[in-house]
């Protein structure tokens, strides 16, 4: 029996598709999900998401979120995911570089505390798109 994957973010399903299993980037370090896995619900760490179909593997970059696993399904909510194949460096860099030059303006005032986490994750989210896409 197959695991039914989907990846939901606050503005769109990023990605739903069967699987054989799925590897999540939680606190506690990589969860491998096979088909008859105990109901979980877990941290999710900003990383990637390896989806195993058959021979093929599927990479998505999400962000902080968190996973439910229910019966043979996964749900992952995250603020941000995007499918390796999509990233676009150049893109990433300059998101990067507004968001550090907004979040030193805001810590340099008086910001608003949600601002300043908004910036910190475009940061995060940039960083492991970096590291993901970088050649090796």
């Amino acid at each position: 029996m197959a695991l039914s994957i989907e990846i939901v973010t606050p503005e769109r399903k990023a990605f739903e598709s069967p699987a054989d299993s799925v590897v999540l980037p939680t606190q506690s370090g990589e969860v491998n999900i096979l088909p008859g896995h105990v109901p979980l619900t877990t941290l999710v760490s900003p990383g990637v998401v390896a989806v195993h179909s058959g021979a093929t593997v599927e990479h998505l970059v999400v962000d902080k979120g968190f996973a439910r696993i229910l019966g043979d399904r996964v749900s992952i909510l995250t603020e941000a995911a995007i499918d390796t194949d999509e990233i676009d460096l150049r893109a990433v860099e300059e998101a990067e570089a507004r968001a550090q030059g907004a979040l030193e303006a805001a810590r340099t005032g008086k910001s608003d505390p949600a601002e300043i986490e908004k910036m910190e994750q475009i940061l995060r989210f940039a960083a492991v798109q970096k590291l993901i896409k970088r050649p090796r």
